[in-house]
């Protein structure tokens, strides 16, 4: 039996861990009431200060993959997870700083785990993270360690890290909630 991903469905699990911080994703899903309770006490391995759904993301001491690698020739998850948001209303919207704007429309390299959204061994659309998932029903991070790819041409899904390169996009109010894009993507080694 195949199990099938969807962007809705990993950014619905997000709007709700971040409904526990008051506030939801940029564009509330139709329907949807924000839940106004106080956050849960972080646990010792979150950090303090930052909302669960939120951050760059940990990667497991415990995980079968090894951290990314650094390299010099694709954009630091570092200088993308920087981002910080604002409270509208009922949505958290990004505030990006002057050097993740610069990013936008321009051709760039990306590396990451994979994170399939559509069913089946090849895909044209997935989310690529900074850390690898530890769970099918766990996002890795917040929506600030995660690129949504979409590919020319499909691509082998692999739970190793890729590296893609195409346009990339800085989203100031996706109504999926996501921050970063990429079209038309390759994957380079």
């Amino acid at each position: 039996m195949k199990s099938s991903f969807s962007v809705h469905g990993l950014v619905a699990a997000v709007l709700v861990t971040s409904s526990l911080a008051h506030a939801q994703l940029s564009s509330p899903m139709p329907g949807v009431k924000p839940v106004q309770q106080a956050a849960p006490a972080l646990s010792a391995s979150a950090e303090p200060g930052v909302p669960f759904g939120t951050g760059p993301g940990v990667h497991s001491p415990n995980s079968p993959f090894a951290p990314l690698p650094q390299r010099s020739d694709v954009l630091a998850w570092s200088l993308l997870t920087r981002v910080t948001t604002r409270v509208e209303k009922n949505r958290i919207l990004p505030v990006f700083e002057p050097a993740q704007l610069e990013l936008n429309q321009q051709t760039k390299r990306l590396q990451g785990f994979m994170l399939p959204l559509e069913p089946g061994e090849r895909q044209r659309h997935f989310l690529l993270s900074a850390v690898p998932l530890t769970c099918g029903f766990c996002t890795p991070g917040g929506p600030e360690s995660m690129v949504e790819v979409k590919t020319r041409i499909p691509v082998k899904a692999t739970m190793e890290p890729v590296v893609v390169e195409g346009r990339f996009q800085v989203l100031k109010d996706d109504p999926m909630g996501l921050y970063y894009r990429m079209l038309d993507a390759v994957v380079v080694r």
